[in-house]
């Protein structure tokens, strides 16, 4: 079953059991899918999709963060809530533990001793955690480690 197919059903059975929330955040999901193949004039494969859902998902931590720092605590749980239903559609993301031991072994094949060689290790970092981790993140982890040295 495609990710597509799968929002679909789920929003079918969101809607069949009344649940208003995942209703609308799939549809959101869905009409952002939609907009991407209108712009693009292309059907998103899978790996399109995909990347969709977790800009989506940024999207909703990024607004988290601006409405912390606004004292707005209503709009960060109703974008937590949207976000919970959002990674549900998405693979399991790495811990930090696993991304610090992957940048652990990059640090040390690409033999980077300081901060000026953070570029090379990330450029060998990212395409093994595309799609599994948070950039922010693995960044923070490379960066942090890198100091440690």
């Amino acid at each position: 079953m495609t990710l597509k197919e799968r929002l679909a059903d789920e929003l079918k059975i969101a809607m069949r059991a009344g649940d208003v929330e995942r209703r609308d955040t799939i549809r959101l999901l869905q009409a952002a899918i939609k907009q991407e193949e209108i712009d693009r004039q292309v059907t998103l494969d899978e790996d399109g999709v995909q990347a969709i859902l977790q800009k989506q998902a940024k999207q909703r931590r990024e607004s988290m963060a601006d409405y912390e720092k606004a004292g707005r605590a209503d709009l960060v749980d109703e974008e937590q809530k949207q976000l919970t239903i959002i990674e549900t559609f998405l693979p399991q993301m790495m811990s930090q533990a696993q991304v610090e031991q992957l940048a652990r072994q990059a640090i040390v094949e690409l033999g980077v001793t300081d901060a000026k060689g953070m570029g090379q290790v990330m450029a060998k970092l990212m395409p093994q955690v595309k799609g599994k981790a948070d950039g922010r993140m693995v960044n923070d982890v490379v960066r942090t480690l890198l100091q440690e040295r």
